[in-house]
């Protein structure tokens, strides 16, 4: 009985974070949360995956700031695979992304709420967020 209970609220989360990274919305700070999905340092770029599994490449320069989750500085080789990070990106006139900060981080529930369901719940994210 439990079990079902824990795969119900894993499947509704799993459903509200599909729903929340199809149609993100605009936010104050002007980052966005991706999955490093590979680092090409010969060539200082990263390449990161929306959680909708949409690849962007974002260039890193001299000016990039990448900060862990207490706000220390990192360097381009110390990010990984896997790692979940909010990238502050400007583009140039050839539509090439590059970060300005590369903030590592989780989402958390709070930031999904706040970001994605607080103007745009419906009923079922809604009944997912009581379900939780």
């Amino acid at each position: 009985m439990k079990t079902m209970k824990t795969m119900k609220i894993f499947a509704w989360g799993l459903l509200i974070t599909l729903l929340a990274a199809a149609a993100p919305a605009r936010n104050d700070r002007n980052d966005e949360f991706f999955i490093v999905s590979s680092i090409d340092a010969a060539h200082s770029r990263l390449i990161l995956k929306r959680p909708t599994d949409v690849t962007v490449t974002v260039r890193v320069t001299a000016a990039t700031q990448i900060r862990d989750e207490h706000g220390q500085a990192k360097k381009l080789a110390d990010l990984r695979a896997g790692d979940t990070a909010w990238i502050t990106a400007t583009r140039d006139s050839t539509g090439e992304l590059t970060a300005m900060l590369v903030r590592l981080g989780p989402m958390t529930v709070e930031e999904l709420q706040r970001r994605y369901l607080s103007k745009r719940a419906t009923p079922c994210t809604r009944m997912c967020m009581e379900i939780s």
